[in-house]
């Protein structure tokens, strides 16, 4: 097979995923009939511009509404406001567009119907701190991002100083009716974890979110006093389970990370190359992972498990990467390098690791290529030692394996490609 096959095939199984989980294709047949009131559109997220335009197509009837998503990812709309923020640390024009967002909130009645449109990066496009300042809560989450805590706990964490998130944004909709639609970009599709679950009634604690500080020796004083206040009773915790009655808040998770791999598994077996998807579940440390993968093509090369090559491994997940040095990476380039130095070198395999909202961490790049050629420009011992310093984007630009795509307008976690060809 030649080299430029199968970069073609990893493109292909890469851009497959991502179409399955596009608004436009999954949106549609979820958009609630149009209410007896008003229809008022609010969304975050990275998708939340490419969801307000199908959501536009789709009615015929007046609607408003507004949607908050990461700079670079607006789109053009005609009835729904968009403002872009930043993300994923959060700024001040997230937060002044959460006040608009909860603005067109206000007066609505039980005959009117508030559409939500959420997707990866809401969390942290959505700002309304309570308990912290603003430059306290901007802190705390680098903080919680660089120090290896999984999606669920920072979210917890975020529940617990926020006004919108954690269920508290169906209680500002009340007393119409809120229907959430999805697209999830975390491990396991919990709706309560998904952008912190604004609309969804939270089951966590102040004890939880002090818990979490505590785990990763992370010092806020505002967060720890206001989690201290909470746990005494002295303030109102996020709305627990039951609190929305059924017929008032209703919730469609619409694309997930295993539609998209199953997706990809497709495009190889129309190549007739047998695919197998590991999981869509992994999480941890990007550069654990990538080892743990590595053993499992190891055992396939040697015929230790009932796999052979030809055949593709397809996972998914959202990896973390603890922070010890100041170099430029996300978690795919992370899983990808120690993926690679966890192989020998002359493996004939291919691999495209990159997440599906085009964006690795904070780096432009959505990942990074594997090929045979990988270390013909940097060497191995070069390539660990910018492994140990978080330096991943540095090797695969050196070695110009980098994975571009820009903004997809989705977001439903990582797609790895793993192809191992025959010996």
């Amino acid at each position: 097979m030649e080299a430029k096959t199968p970069i073609i095939l990893l493109k292909k199984a890469f851009e497959a995923a991502v179409e399955a989980a596009l608004p436009s294709r999954v949106l549609p047949g979820h958009l609630p009939p149009y209410p007896d009131g008003r229809l008022i559109v609010i969304g975050a997220g990275k998708a939340a511009a490419s969801m307000a335009q199908v959501v536009e197509r789709h009615y015929e009837a007046p609607l408003e509404g507004v949607v908050v998503t990461r700079y670079g990812h607006a789109l053009a709309t005609e009835k729904i406001k968009v403002i872009e923020a930043g993300h994923p640390v959060p700024d001040k024009a997230g937060q002044k567009a959460t006040k608009e967002l909860l603005d067109s909130l206000q007066g609505l009645s039980r005959q009117d119907l508030v559409l939500f449109l959420v997707s990866g990066g809401g969390s942290a496009l959505l700002v309304a701190p309570t308990g912290i300042t603003f430059q306290e809560k901007s802190k705390l989450t680098q903080n919680l991002l660089t120090c290896g805590a999984d999606i669920s706990e920072i979210n917890c964490v975020r529940k617990h100083l926020s006004l919108v998130k954690g269920g508290r944004l169906a209680e500002a909709a009340y007393p119409a009716k809120i229907m959430t639609l999805a697209i999830s970009d975390v491990v396991g599709d919990e709706p309560s974890v998904i952008a912190s679950g604004p609309t969804v009634p939270d089951p966590s604690t102040y004890s939880d979110a002090l818990e979490i500080l505590d785990r990763y020796h992370i010092v806020s004083r505002g967060a720890r006093k206001h989690f201290e206040l909470g746990m005494l009773g002295q303030i109102s915790d996020t709305p627990k389970p039951g609190a929305f009655p059924e017929n008032r808040v209703a919730m469609k998770v619409v694309a997930t990370n295993q539609t998209s791999l199953e997706a990809a598994a497709k495009v190889f077996a129309e190549a007739g190359i047998e695919a197998h998807i590991l999981s869509s579940n992994i999480t941890g440390e990007a550069r654990v992972a990538g080892t743990e993968q590595a053993a499992i093509v190891r055992r396939i090369i040697e015929k230790s498990l009932p796999l052979r090559a030809p055949c593709v491994l397809l996972s998914g997940g959202e990896t973390t990467v603890t922070v010890s040095h100041q170099g430029r990476g996300g978690p795919n380039g992370e899983f990808a390098l120690a993926l690679a130095l966890g192989l020998p070198q002359d493996l004939p395999l291919y691999a495209l690791i990159a997440d599906s909202d085009g964006i690795d961490g904070s780096e432009k790049n959505a990942g990074a290529f594997l090929t045979p050629a990988l270390f013909d420009v940097v060497s191995r011992e070069r390539a660990l030692s910018l492994l140990e310093n978080n330096s991943s984007y540095e090797f695969f630009d050196h070695a110009k394996h980098l994975f571009f795509t820009g903004p997809t307008h989705t977001n439903v976690n990582d797609v790895r490609i793993v192809m191992i060809l025959d010996s």
